[in-house]
């Protein structure tokens, strides 16, 4: 991860000082409803954080919110109850809580840090192109927003970075659907999804090998014309590539100039 989260500023509340009662309160393992003064709860919730026992202080940065909802300590447990789920990989968790955050405190200074969260929460969990998408659009999505509304933040950088991995691996599971329906002689659909990386990934790796495979299934489907216009983009804008040698053998061999 480019960015650590326990470098941020946000978190680095100092240590409040914890009475003899709240040393006995910390040794338990439970978080059932037990009043207790927000100091002394935020600071066993801080502590778990500490130890790295994320589910435990998710719990206590909850009752925080819960018992003293009124409170400043409420709004920054809010959003170190969402850092500890996505620290224990709580994903689903991470996000509802980084969602009430920004529901409640939508100008609030930490508004990008809770949307940063909420992205991440989805980035860690795409998986390869041989599964649904659905979370990778999840993630590219959030992180859109983010550099939308908060442009100038060290979050959005580390968007950017994203953003561009993410859609590099969204345009991947374009070019399997389309190399598969092209293998099944399915020229139509395979032609719709090489188009679509062509138009909304022209950034990615992907891109030249698009433009290729739109070549052969425009000849395939009996449009020499459109095979020829989308070699010139090739070789206009991939010159170099291999793929555009692979396409000018095709236009020779089965679409020559006249």
């Amino acid at each position: 991860m480019s960015m650590k989260f326990r470098t941020l500023a946000l978190v680095s509340v100092a240590m409040l000082g914890l009475s003899g009662c709240a040393k006995s309160l910390d040794n338990q393992l439970d978080t059932q409803y037990v009043a207790r003064d927000v100091s002394t709860l935020y600071s066993l919730a801080k502590q778990s954080a500490d130890r790295g026992e994320w589910k435990r202080a998710a719990l206590l940065f909850l009752e925080v919110e819960r018992q003293h909802p009124y409170s400043i300590w409420a709004r920054r447990a809010q959003l170190m109850g969402a850092f500890s789920h996505y620290m224990g990989k709580e994903y689903i968790e991470s996000v509802g809580a980084a969602q009430r955050f920004l529901t409640v405190h939508p100008g609030n200074k930490d508004a990008p840090y809770a949307t940063y969260i909420i992205a991440m929460s989805y980035y860690q969990q795409i998986e390869d192109i041989q599964r649904d998408q659905r979370i990778s659009e999840q993630a590219r999505d959030a992180f859109t927003t983010l550099v939308r509304r908060h442009p100038n933040t060290r979050y959005a950088a580390d968007a950017r970075l994203k953003l561009d991995l993410i859609n590099d691996h969204l345009a991947g599971k374009e070019m399997e659907v389309g190399r598969f329906y092209q293998q099944q002689r399915n020229w139509l659909p395979a032609t719709m999804r090489f188009r679509n990386v062509v138009d909304n990934y022209q950034t990615t790796s992907h891109a030249p090998e698009a433009l290729h495979r739109l070549v052969e299934s425009y000849l395939a489907l009996g449009v020499p014309a459109e095979a020829q216009k989308t070699a010139a983009v090739l070789g206009a804008n991939y010159p170099d590539s291999k793929w555009y040698e692979r396409s000018y053998r095709l236009i020779q061999r089965h679409a020559p100039q006249s």
